[in-house]
């Protein structure tokens, strides 16, 4: 899930929520759009291996 800042940068956030906090948890913090869209890629394929 990648959500714009008010800073203008793109935050990567966890899918799922924590069950603990309540919060999505922060997967990064990129410049562009399409660099945290491959981030996030590359964070689902790291998920099934």
């Amino acid at each position: 899930m990648i959500r714009k800042l008010k800073s203008g940068e793109y935050r990567l956030y966890s899918r799922k929520k924590n069950a603990k906090t309540g919060k999505r948890r922060n997967l990064g913090t990129f410049k562009s759009r399409k660099a945290a869209e491959s981030h996030e890629r590359a964070v689902q394929f790291f998920k099934r291996h």
